[in-house]
């Protein structure tokens, strides 16, 4: 059987947010498409960052959400991957961490994304469900 890569199941039309775009619109975005992160980009589309639940549940009782920017609390130091690299190694970086998503990454561009669910639709299917 042929070696998955992440672009075998990678989703590609992945919803992004720009640095500057305010919290409430993120969160917004998260509900909208019913994810819990999204990877922020520059001006260029270049990936920056990644923005979940979490960092903005951490921040907007605390903080005002309609003025403050997705670049003052998203995760900087993103985990990423190449469509072409081995599903056991996404596979081994959400077992390790509490990553529930990866974006996966081509000349600095996101091209998709894959998520646990990704990976738990992928099993499902190799068990004849």
């Amino acid at each position: 059987m042929k070696t998955m890569r992440a672009a075998d199941l990678m989703t590609t039309d992945v919803i992004t947010a720009k640095k500057d775009t305010v919290l409430t619109k993120a969160m917004d975005l998260l509900l909208r498409w019913h994810i819990s992160g999204l990877p922020v980009v520059d001006e260029e589309d270049n990936l920056v960052g990644i923005i979940s639940e979490i960092d903005l549940v951490n921040v907007t009782f605390s903080g005002n959400a309609a003025d403050t920017r997705v670049e003052e609390v998203m995760t900087r130091n993103v985990t990423s991957f190449a469509p072409d690299s081995d599903l056991a190694q996404l596979i081994e970086c959400f077992s390790r961490g509490r990553l529930r998503r990866v974006p996966i990454v081509e000349n600095g561009k996101v091209v998709g994304i894959v998520s646990r669910r990704d990976i738990l639709r992928e099993m499902l299917k190799r068990y004849g469900g």
